[in-house]
């Protein structure tokens, strides 16, 4: 008899120790789940965040935004940015080639690129005058150029900028809005009102 009551007592205490053991599981998973939520509000509410993001925006483009987890405009940061540095510097080799067959025209040379283009031996193909109007056009793309690369850039600055000061705001999935049809009596005349009931949810 005293087997089967040190059994029971067994089962009791293995019972209660498992119930322990799953009880102190979740509250670990909780513990944890209130730090992570914990960080994340800190980081949110850090005031220095604006300035942090642009500075790293600044520094190197789109590592503003992988600071704010944006991670889907990292690679938008890196193209636009990017785009605009290629396109300055093709717009500048261009502005460089006509500027050096231009100058070795001008001092009397015929051994630029633009002289003989077509290989007829009968020169030149491409006149003084209009090297020096692709000159000018490549010049004046270069510098629209180099203004829209710095346009993205500081566009990139900002958006970070502007993402961190956005972080503490409460984005509330449940944002409902209804529109309504009424129908009412006229509190003055005789005759009902007609109208819309705007209903906002926050």
């Amino acid at each position: 008899m005293n087997r089967i009551y040190f059994i029971i007592f067994l089962l009791f205490l293995g019972r209660a120790y498992a119930q322990e053991t799953t009880t102190t599981k979740d509250e670990v998973k909780q513990e944890r789940k209130l730090e992570r939520e914990q960080r994340r509000l800190e980081r949110a509410l850090d005031p220095l965040s604006p300035s942090r993001a642009s500075f790293l925006s600044a520094a190197v483009p789109g590592l503003g935004q992988f600071y704010n987890r944006k991670y889907w405009k990292v690679p938008l940061a890196w193209a636009a940015v990017g785009t605009g540095v290629f396109v300055y510097q093709f717009n500048q080799t261009e502005y460089l080639r006509y500027r050096t067959a231009f100058k070795l025209r001008s001092a009397g040379f015929s051994t630029d690129e633009f002289y003989d283009v077509n290989l007829d031996g009968i020169g030149p193909d491409v006149s003084d005058r209009a090297l020096e109007e692709a000159q000018k056009k490549a010049q004046s793309q270069r510098d629209s150029s180099l203004l829209i690369a710095i346009g993205l850039y500081l566009l990139n600055v900002l958006d970070a900028s502007v993402d961190a000061h956005l972080k503490p705001f409460n984005m509330n999935e449940d944002l409902n809005v209804s529109i309504q049809p009424i129908l009412r009596q006229h509190p003055v005349q005789i005759g009902a009102e007609i109208g819309l009931n705007l209903k906002i949810t926050l």
